[in-house]
C-alpha cells in the first residue's frame, strides 16, 4: 500500500544571509492511509512548521511532499484543489483559529456552500447541524447560532474538528488540538478524535510536546521524536515506549509523570548534561543532541551527524552508540 502522505528530505528554512534558520531539516517519513502518527518533541523542534508544510499553509524550502505519490508542487490548479480539501488542520488555539466576528453557523457552512459539498443553504445547515452532532456538541441547535466567545475552550475546539470535517478530508493534521483546553475535558476529545478517525476514515498526523498524551493517542499507532528539526527516533509506539532506543527519547519518557508511587520509583532515569536547549541560530555539530547526551562520545558524537537507520524491532533511530552498546550487550 502506498503512503497517504510521503516526506523525502523536507527542508524548511526562515529568514536569509547569516540569519538564516533551518525550523525543519531534511526530514522523511512515510505515513500509510489509516495510520495514526504522532509527532513528539520540545517547543520549536520544527513540528507544528512540518504540520504547516503538510498541510500547504507553508512551502518547503527544499525536499518534497507527496500526496497519495504525487508531488504536491507538480500538481495542476485543480488537483492542488483537491489536495487542499483532503488535507486539512487543527490547530492548537481555538479561539484564534475561529473567526470571532461569525457565528457557528457561518464558519460551518461556509466551507461546504464555498466548495459546493452541499446544494443549497437549506442543505448547510441540516450539514453543520449533523456535523455539530458528530463531534458531541448536543443540542446543536443550541449552538448553531452561537459566538466562538459564547462557547468553552473545549466546545471551541469541537466547532474547529467540525469545520475540519466539513470537506470529508482524508488525512488530519492535528497540532496540539488538546493543549489549550481544560486536563479534564482532554480525554474526552482524544477519545472523540479516536472515534471520527473510524467512523471517517482519516489518517491522523497528531502534533504534540506530551509524550503521555502521544502514547495514549497513537497507542496502536506509531511515535516520531524530533529533536532540533530532525528525526531522532520513530517506530510503533508499543515498541519507542517500552524500549526507547535514543537518549532524547529516553528523557521524554523519563519526563512523564506516574500517578502510581511505585511504578514512580523504579521509573528508569536519565540525568542529562545539560537542561538547555541549542539555539537554531547556532546548533552543535555533529548530532544535535550530543551537549545534552550523558552518552555522547568525544571525536564521534560532536563531529558526525548521524544517519537515521531501521532497526530490527521496528521503526528508527538517530544514535549509532547506543545501537552499538546494545548490540555488545545482547553478544555478550
Amino acid at each position: 500500500m502506498a503512503p497517504i502522505i510521503e516526506l523525502r528530505a523536507l527542508t524548511k528554512q526562515f529568514g536569509k544571509g547569516k540569519e538564516t534558520v533551518t525550523a525543519v531539516d531534511a526530514v522523511s517519513l512515510a505515513i500509510d492511509p489509516g495510520e495514526t502518527v504522532c509527532l513528539v518533541g520540545e517547543s520549536g523542534c520544527g513540528k507544528s512548521t512540518t504540520g504547516r508544510m503538510v498541510a500547504g499553509l507553508l512551502a518547503p524550502t527544499a525536499g518534497e511532499i507527496l500526496f497519495e505519490g504525487r508531488s504536491i508542487t507538480k500538481l495542476d490548479s485543480t488537483a492542488f484543489r483537491r489536495y487542499r480539501q483532503a488535507v486539512q488542520i487543527i490547530h492548537q488555539d481555538p479561539y484564534s483559529s475561529l473567526n470571532p466576528t461569525q457565528t457557528v453557523r457561518q464558519i460551518i457552512t461556509a466551507p461546504l456552500l464555498h466548495h459546493k459539498k452541499v446544494k443549497n443553504q437549506a442543505g448547510s445547515e441540516s450539514r453543520a447541524l449533523e456535523l455539530l452532532e458528530v463531534v458531541d456538541l448536543t443540542p446543536a441547535r443550541d449552538i448553531i447560532d452561537k459566538y466562538p466567545h459564547q462557547l468553552s475552550g473545549g466546545q471551541r475546539q469541537r466547532v474547529a474538528v467540525a469545520r475540519a470535517l466539513t470537506l470529508e478530508p482524508k488525512f488530519i493534521v492535528a497540532d496540539e488540538a488538546v493543549s489549550m483546553v481544560d486536563v479534564s475535558i482532554r480525554v474526552s476529545i482524544l477519545t472523540m478524535l479516536t472515534r471520527l478517525k473510524q467512523e471517517f476514515d482519516v489518517t491522523f498526523l497528531f502534533i504534540t510536546h506530551d509524550l503521555a498524551l502521544a502514547k495514549y493517542f497513537a497507542w496502536n499507532g506509531r511515535i516520531t521524536v524530533m529533536y532540533l528539526g530532525r528525526i531522532v527516533e520513530d517506530g510503533p509506539t508499543q515498541r519507542l515506549v517500552s524500549d526507547p532506543r535514543h537518549p532524547y527519547t529516553q528523557a521524554l519518557l523519563a519526563a512523564v509523570p506516574e500517578a502510581d508511587p511505585e511504578l514512580a520509583h523504579h521509573k528508569r532515569q536519565i540525568e542529562l548534561r545539560s537542561a538547555e536547549i541549542p539555539s537554531l541560530l547556532n546548533l552543535p555539530s555533529g548530532c544535535t543532541f550530543h551537549p545534552r547526551c550523558p552518552y555522547s562520545v568525544d571525536g564521534q558524537c560532536n563531529v558526525r551527524r548521524p544517519p537515521l537507520e531501521a532497526i530490527a524491532e521496528g521503526g528508527r533511530v538517530a544514535c549509532p552508540v547506543r545501537q552499538a552498546e546494545r548490540v555488545t550487550l545482547l553478544v555478550t
